[in-house]
């Protein structure tokens, strides 16, 4: 996709209830973007007298399948619940070995370890902060059972030739689409073609249910297999039992999860489905602004493209601080934005760096030297559809006053 800034601006159209920001208020790096669709569609759900999995999950999936282009899609009460649901629905286990990047929220990891699986690292390409496809072959072993990737920021990686080792070593693939909510790869949507995606609606996502995920899913044995995982390894949902046609005869054919998404849940997301390309074309605008605004800076590095075409939403938008030139390292520039009013985020530390990981698995510093490097310098900068251009330069007059630009 192009990061050239745009004429004019997109016009959302939507009528935010967000809190509003003012010129003195600390400008946070993100807040969820609900509008009044949102607080009318949640009204009605508990007005409705059933908040529980019922039918606005269903209306939710359908309308997601419709979105991704998924022929199946699970809702499910966290995207941390879905990659450990789709391991072990993949059959995942003790002494199993699952490839994935160092560089993610923690969760990504920590789903394989509760699955009994261990993680194997491989570093990141050297221009984007995604793992790196070509490092992947070597890392495979008879142990190896299925390949995560993380579409980091929301730039998708390159899944041809990641589908195309799948396919030689007979491995499943578990794309963690996070950040990737509308997202594309050569024209095809994050969603309507492959393994397994799993995404989150946190409240810091490109859209949100408060809290939830779903997976997208592509063979239906699979997919079965997850919507009896997601609740207790009951063979029916809550509101096929208690309905008027229901029946509230059970089966357990499985030591199931509490994994299910809420009809409260859904009844935020169903509106904010429906607005979510208009909230990315915001975000993408937003981006571009700001890649125009720092060309040519030494300080840090702006957000990097992959090659191959692509359609990035920009689930965040993360620099890498070059301390060398601007005489900062990031914690002290995170720090003296704070002092400017301006939040930021820290996407993420190397998960092999963490104590846990160093102890238990030997990991060490050295071990993946590009995620080092990006995790000792990433930050992301403000950025969320309802974001006005007087917010935007709040953050860009704020960094030419810390680096001494132009007035």
């Amino acid at each position: 996709m192009s990061h050239e800034a745009p004429e004019t601006p997109i016009s959302a159209n939507i009528n935010f209830v967000t809190p509003e920001i003012g010129p003195d208020d600390f400008l946070p790096f993100t807040t969820p973007c609900l509008d009044q669709d949102v607080l009318d569609s949640a009204m009605a759900c508990l007005k409705s007298g059933w908040i529980a999995t019922g039918p606005r999950v269903q209306q939710f999936e359908s309308d997601l399948k419709n979105y991704t282009g998924a022929p199946h899609v699970i809702a499910v009460n966290s995207a941390t619940s879905g990659l450990h649901l789709a391991l072990l629905s993949c059959d995942i286990g003790e002494g199993d070995e699952v490839i994935t990047t160092p560089l993610t929220f923690v969760s990504t990891v920590n789903s394989i370890v509760h699955a009994g699986a261990t993680p194997v690292f491989v570093d990141l390409e050297e221009t984007t902060y995604n793992m790196n496809i070509s490092k992947i072959e070597k890392a495979i072993t008879p142990k190896t059972k299925a390949i995560m990737p993380v579409h980091m920021t929301g730039l998708s990686v390159d899944l041809d030739p990641l589908y195309e080792l799948a396919k030689k070593y007979n491995l499943r693939i578990i794309e963690d689409a996070a950040h990737a909510i509308g997202t594309s790869y050569k024209n095809k949507k994050i969603g309507s073609f492959g393994d397994i995606q799993i995404y989150s609606f946190h409240p810091c996502k490109n859209m949100t249910t408060a809290e939830g995920g779903a997976l997208a899913v592509h063979d239906e044995e699979t997919a079965k297999k997850m919507r009896v995982m997601r609740f207790h390894g009951i063979d029916k949902d809550a509101w096929d039992r208690y309905g008027k046609k229901g029946n509230q005869a059970l089966n357990v054919i499985a030591p199931g999860y509490k994994y299910n998404m809420s009809d409260l849940q859904a009844s935020i997301g169903i509106p904010q489905l429906k607005k979510l390309d208009n909230y990315n074309a915001k975000r993408q605008e937003l981006a571009a602004r700001y890649h125009e605004a720092f060309k040519g800076w030494s300080e840090f590095e702006r957000p990097g493209n992959a090659p191959y075409d692509n359609e990035n939403p920009f689930h965040i938008y993360a620099i890498l601080v070059n301390e060398g030139a601007s005489g900062l390292n990031r914690d002290t520039l995170m720090q003296a934005l704070k002092e400017e009013n301006i939040g930021t985020g820290l996407h993420f530390p190397a998960i092999h760096l963490f104590p846990y990981y160093k102890s238990t698995y030997g990991f060490k510093r050295g071990d993946f030297p590009r995620a080092e490097t990006v995790s000792d310098g990433i930050m992301s900068l403000p950025l969320f559809p309802h974001m006005t251009y007087e917010q935007q330069d709040r953050v860009i007059f704020a960094l030419k006053k810390i680096f001494k630009k132009d007035k």
